[in-house]
C-alpha cells in the first residue's frame, strides 16, 4: 500500500456526504464504528487503483498518480461507482457495480444463475438477466416427462434469494429481469407487478423489437415464438400489447423497455453474441458473463465565469478534457484491481475492457448557466458536453491502447471497420445513477433535473430546517429576494413555477422535474445517448394527471429518438389510498408507502394490567421512534388475543407507513371497554387505552399533542431514515441519506 501524504488535503464535504460516508462507505471495526474518514477513504482507494499501474509503460509513477486520483475524488469532480469506493483497497477487493448473468434453459443453468448471483450481491453488484431463453408455462420438459412452470415463476425464485442477501451490510441485492416481447409468456411478465411488493427486488423491462414496433404501426399480428423450439406458439395483436405496457406503465412504472435492436446495433463485439439485458438500472448492456465499472465526471464542477462569451458556454473545457483522461485511466486500472466473484467474469470483463464514464451535476449546471432545462439551448448543449466527453474519453483509450495494447477481442470489434480506435476499452461512456455518489459530490443527480429546489428536514425537538439548492438560493438573494419564509414556502410547493413573488425569468430558469413536460425528459436523454456507447439511465416523470395516451406516446418518441430503453413514472401512481393534504398540498393525490422493516430493531416490553388480564405490550423502534407494536394478553379468550394482536398489527402499520405518535395516541387514547381498570397510572378503559397510555408516556411525557394532520400519509418513505423516496434515474431513492431500492 502506497503511504499517505501527510501534507494531503482533506476534502470538503457537506454534512450530508458526511453523514452518508459514515453509514455506507468507511471501514469499520467489530463494534460498527469508523475507523477512517473521509481522507484516508479516497486515499484508500486512489492508492489501490494506483498501484496497478505498470510504470514501466506509464507516463506516470504510482505515486504521483495515487495523488493525482486522491485530488479528482477529494475536488469532487470525479467519483467511481460505489463498490469501488467501498471496496478498494480491502480483502472483498469487487470494484464493478454491474453484471449480466445468462439463464439456460435447465434447471442445472437457472440454479446456477442463482448461485452465481448471490456472490455477486454479497460482494456489492448488481445483476441483469434475461429469461427470454426459458421455455414458456405448460410447456413438455423431455427429461421428466412434465410441464415447464414458465420465466415469472423462475423469476420469483430469484427475487427470493435475492432477499436474503445483503450486500456488504450496505448494499441490499438488485436485479433487472428482461423478456423479450416476443416470448410466449409475455403477457404474464407485463402483468407480474400488478400487485405492490412482488417483485420488489427487480426491475422489470420487456425487450422490445423494431418489428413488433412496426407492427404496433401497422396495427397487425406479430408471432410468439417459442426459445426451446423456435417455432411459432401463437400470435397476438402488436397494439394491444403495447396498450397493456402503457397502462401497467401508468399504474405502476413497471415495467420499462429496452429496445433490444437498438442496443445491438451499437453492439461492440458482435462476434461474442447478441446483448440480451443489462444492469439494474438499464444504462449499461452487457453480454453474458460481463461486468462493468462506472464513474461519473461532476459537471457543475466545470462553471467558469470567465468565458469571455456564451460561445464557451460557461465551462472550463480545458479542465473538463484533462479531468476525463484521468478518469478513463482510473477505469481502466480498476479492472486491474478488481478481484472478480466468478473466473468467468473476469475473463470476459479482461477481454473487452469496458468501462463506463458518465456525468452528473447537469441541472446544477443549467442552473450556474441560467439555462432552462426544458429549452433547445440545454438540449443542444446536451449533445456538445457528451460529445466532447465521449471524443476526449475515446482519445484517452487510444493512448492506453498505445501503451498497454488494445482490448484483446479489438480485432473482432466492429470498431477496425469503422476506422476507430485501436481502442484499450470496448465501451467507454454511459450516464449512469448517482443518487449515492451526488450526495458526495454535492450535486444534482445525473443528468435528471432537480426533484425539488428545497425541502425541509426534521430535526430534533421538531425543528425544521429548510436546505434550499445553493444555485437557487444564490439567485434570489442576487434578487434581493432570499428570507426564510420564502424558503419555507418554496419547500413546501417544490416548485417555484406557481410562486407570483419568484421573478418570472428565475420561474423559467429553475424549473424541476414535474415542471418540465415528458418530451422534454426525453430530448434531454436522446441529446446524451447520441453521444454515450452504452446507454443512459433516466426518468420521465409525469404528473399525476397523465393518461396513458401521453406513456404511449412517450414509447414511440423514445423509439424515433434512438434511445436504448425509456422508464417513466407517473407521480402518486403506487398509490395504495387517494388522500388530500390540504394548503400543504393540493395539486395531486399521493400514497401511502409502508417501510420496510430492518433486519434487526431494538425495543422494549412492559407490563400493563387490563380489565382482561395482564397485557404484555412490546414496542420496538427505528432510530428512536415506535416502529412496530405486539399485544398479547394472557390467561383470555381467543376473542380478545385476537383484537389485541389485531390492535397491535394496526398500529405497527401506522408507524410504518409514517403516521406520527401523537396522531396514533389521540385515535387510540379514551376507547371504553366494558371492563375498565383503576390502578395508580389512572383508569384503564380499555385495550385500546392502556396502549395510547404507554405510547403517551414513553415518548410525549405523560401528555398528548397535536400534529399536522395527515402530514406523512401522502408520501414514499425511505426504510432507513423516514425521509420521502423520489423517482429518478429508473429507481426509488432517498435525497438525504441515500437508501435506493436498486442497491
Amino acid at each position: 500500500m502506497l503511504t499517505m501524504p501527510s501534507d494531503l488535503p482533506a476534502p470538503a464535504l457537506s454534512r450530508n456526504a458526511e453523514t452518508v460516508l459514515a453509514k455506507r462507505y468507511y471501514r469499520k471495526d467489530e463494534n460498527g464504528a469508523p475507523v477512517e474518514d473521509a481522507r484516508a477513504l479516497f486515499w484508500r482507494v486512489a492508492a489501490a487503483v494506483a498501484a496497478v499501474e505498470d510504470e514501466s509503460r506509464s507516463p506516470w509513477n504510482r505515486a504521483a498518480l495515487a495523488v493525482a486520483f486522491y485530488d479528482l475524488m477529494a475536488s469532487r469532480r470525479f467519483l467511481p461507482n460505489s463498490p469501488t469506493l467501498m471496496n478498494a483497497g480491502s480483502d472483498l477487493g469487487q470494484l464493478s457495480a454491474c453484471f449480466v448473468l445468462p439463464v439456460g434453459d435447465s434447471i442445472e443453468e437457472i440454479f446456477d444463475a442463482v448461485k452465481f448471483a448471490a456472490m455477486i450481491h454479497k460482494s456489492g453488484g448488481g445483476t441483469g438477466f434475461s429469461f427470454s431463453r426459458l421455455r414458456p408455462k405448460d410447456a413438455r420438459v423431455g427429461s421428466t416427462g412434465g410441464v415447464a412452470s414458465g420465466p415469472v415463476s423462475f423469476l420469483r425464485i430469484f427475487n427470493t434469494a435475492t432477499e436474503q442477501i445483503k450486500q456488504g451490510g450496505a448494499r441490499r441485492g438488485a436485479n433487472m429481469g428482461v423478456l423479450r416481447v416476443d416470448h410466449p409468456d409475455i403477457l404474464e411478465f407485463i402483468r407480474a407487478k400488478e400487485q405492490e411488493g412482488e417483485f420488489n427486488n427487480f426491475n422489470l423491462s420487456v425487450g422490445i423489437t423494431e418489428a413488433f414496433m412496426q407492427a404496433v404501426e401497422d396495427d397487425a399480428d406479430y408471432p410468439l415464438i417459442a426459445p426451446n423450439t423456435g417455432l411459432e406458439q401463437g400470435r397476438l395483436r402488436a397494439r394491444e400489447v403495447f396498450d397493456l405496457l402503457a397502462e401497467k406503465a401508468w399504474l405502476s412504472g413497471d415495467p420499462g423497455i429496452v429496445f433490444l435492436d437498438r442496443i445491438n446495433r451499437d453492439n461492440p463485439t458482435p462476434a461474442q453474441g447478441e446483448i440480451e439485458s443489462t444492469n439494474p438500472c438499464g444504462e449499461q448492456p452487457l453480454l453474458p458473463y460481463e461486468a462493468c465499472n462506472l464513474g461519473s465526471i461532476n459537471l457543475a464542477a466545470f462553471f467558469t465565469e470567465d468565458a469571455p462569451d456564451r460561445g464557451d458556454a460557461g465551462i472550463d473545457w480545458d479542465a473538463l478534457g484533462e479531468t476525463v483522461r484521468l478518469a478513463v485511466r482510473f477505469l481502466d486500472n480498476v479492472i486491474d484491481a478488481s478481484r472478480f466473484p466468478l473466473d468467468r467474469i473476469a475473463a470476459q470483463v479482461r477481454r473487452n475492457r469496458k468501462i463506463g464514464l458518465g456525468v452528473m451535476g447537469w441541472a446544477d449546471l443549467l442552473f450556474q448557466l441560467r439555462i432552462p432545462y426544458d429549452s433547445a439551448e440545454a438540449v443542444a448543449l446536451a449533445e456538445r458536453v457528451m460529445d466532447f466527453i465521449r471524443t476526449a474519453g475515446r482519445e484517452a483509450s487510444t493512448r492506453l491502447a498505445q501503451e498497454r495494447g488494445p482490448f484483446p477481442a479489438w480485432a473482432e470489434s466492429i470498431y477496425p471497420g469503422l476506422g476507430v480506435g485501436p481502442l484499450r476499452n470496448a465501451t467507454v461512456t454511459t450516464i449512469a445513477p448517482t443518487g449515492t455518489l451526488s450526495i458526495l459530490a454535492g450535486c444534482s443527480s445525473g443528468i435528471e433535473p432537480l426533484f425539488a429546489l428545497s425541502f425541509a428536514r426534521n430535526v430534533m425537538d421538531g425543528e425544521r430546517l429548510i436546505e434550499v439548492n445553493p444555485h437557487f438560493e444564490r439567485a434570489l438573494a442576487e434578487a434581493g429576494l432570499h428570507s426564510a419564509e420564502l424558503a419555507e414556502k418554496v419547500s413546501r410547493q417544490g416548485s417555484v413555477r406557481a410562486l407570483e413573488e419568484v421573478p418570472a425569468a428565475l420561474r423559467r430558469i429553475f424549473v424541476t422535474a414535474l415542471d418540465i413536460a415528458p418530451e422534454w425528459h426525453l430530448r434531454m436523454q436522446a441529446a446524451f445517448q447520441r453521444h454515450t456507447d452504452n446507454a443512459v439511465s433516466k426518468t420521465v416523470n409525469l404528473p399525476h394527471s397523465a393518461t396513458v395516451e401521453d406513456i404511449r406516446s412517450i414509447y414511440r418518441m423514445a423509439c424515433a429518438e434512438g434511445c436504448k430503453g425509456v422508464t417513466v413514472y407517473r407521480d402518486g401512481c403506487k398509490a395504495t389510498q387517494v388522500l388530500t393534504t390540504g394548503a400543504a398540498d393540493s395539486r395531486a393525490p399521493a400514497s401511502t408507502r409502508v417501510r420496510e422493516r430492518p433486519d434487526f430493531v431494538t425495543g422494549f416490553t412492559q407490563k400493563i394490567q387490563t380489565g382482561l388480564g395482564g397485557m404484555y405490550l412490546t414496542v420496538n423502534e427505528v432510530d428512536g421512534k415506535p416502529f412496530e407494536v405486539f399485544a398479547t394478553i394472557g390467561k383470555s379468550g381467543h376473542s380478545v388475543t385476537a383484537k389485541a394482536e389485531a390492535i397491535g398489527r394496526l398500529v405497527s402499520l401506522a408507524f410504518r407507513s409514517g403516521i406520527d405518535v401523537r396522531d396514533v395516541v389521540g385515535q387510540l387514547k379514551g376507547i371504553g371497554g366494558e371492563h375498565p381498570v383503576f390502578q395508580q397510572k389512572g383508569l384503564l378503559l380499555s385495550i385500546p387505552d392502556a396502549i395510547a397510555w404507554v405510547l403517551e408516556n414513553r415518548y410525549l411525557n405523560g401528555r398528548a399533542q397535536t400534529s399536522p394532520a395527515g402530514d406523512l400519509l401522502t408520501r414514499h418513505l425511505c426504510p432507513d431514515c423516514g425521509a420521502e423516496l423520489v423517482f429518478q434515474e429508473g429507481c426509488h431513492a432517498c435525497p438525504k441519506c441515500a437508501y435506493t431500492k436498486c442497491g
